[in-house]
């Protein structure tokens, strides 16, 4: 159910006037197969939130935070439409989900229903809740807007200017350490890199060194994932080699963009 609504502004912190205490800012719901991570291939039902705390320029879903759009949605009308798809499986994703407090009631509702859970988050905000397997994303200097691209006046995915202070508060935001090592300790994790390229690679070793010296939990090689940059089929073609390439060197896991390579870049998938 691709949610069609005005578009809204929402806040950096995702907080907006919502018409009820229970509702969620939802982009998107619809059924698919889980493109990304340890679980891709699996039919699960996605629940996209809108509003997002960074801005990376390569985001695949700027209509939840360079342009956030969203229709209010209350927790019972959400589960209510979750449970139409017969799925096991649910994806909380956005923007960052974790923005907002009633994720973790929709967790809980989703638990209790018998749900696995998969969380898609940046790595910037912890929440106490159910979730079976938190895939973390941190976010690289690579996924800056550069001054470059704010110079130049180059496009955000939406096609709008860069807008330079966007870039500065994404640069000072983008990693916090200790709640990565407290997702890692608090949840079955699996850190999710997006990689440009071979430049992206000392940046990843040298992050993963730090949340292992950090957290009291096991960071095993396998829990390290490279998925190749791009949310087209034909951006793929020229990066998946190489990041597979770079897994296969260092023995971490390599992702596929499963939904890219099926569907292209088609909403909904």
């Amino acid at each position: 159910m691709p949610v069609d609504a005005d578009p809204e502004d929402l806040a950096r912190d995702g907080e907006s006037d919502a018409p009820a205490e229970d509702a969620l800012p939802i982009n998107e719901l619809f059924h698919s197969l889980q493109g990304e991570g340890r679980l891709a291939g699996v039919p699960s039902v996605f629940v996209r939130t809108s509003g997002c705390n960074l801005r990376c320029w390569f985001c695949d879903s700027y209509h939840t935070s360079w342009e956030p759009s969203h229709a209010w949605l209350d927790l019972d009308e959400i589960v209510a439409e979750v449970e139409t798809y017969g799925a096991e499986h649910v994806v909380l994703t956005g923007g960052e989900p974790l923005l907002h407090d009633e994720s973790v009631s929709l967790l809980d509702r989703l638990d209790a229903a018998g749900y696995h859970t998969t969380v898609e988050t940046n790595g910037t905000i912890y929440r106490d809740a159910p979730i079976d397997l938190a895939s973390v994303s941190p976010k690289l200097a690579s996924s800056t807007p550069s001054a470059e691209l704010v110079e130049d006046g180059s496009p955000r995915p939406d096609g709008e200017p860069v807008d330079a202070a966007a870039a500065e508060r994404h640069e000072a935001d983008r990693l916090d350490l200790d709640v990565l090592a407290r997702l890692v300790e608090t949840y079955d994790t699996q850190l999710k890199f997006v990689v440009t390229g071979p430049d992206d690679m000392p940046e990843i070793d040298r992050l993963v060194e730090r949340v292992r010296d950090a957290a009291s939990a096991t960071v095993a090689d396998t829990d390290v994932l490279l998925m190749p940059e791009g949310t087209t089929r034909e951006t793929l073609d020229g990066t998946r080699e190489t990041v597979a390439e770079l897994a296969l060197d260092r023995g971490y896991r390599y992702t596929p963009r499963l939904h890219v390579d099926l569907w292209n870049d088609a909403p909904g998938t």
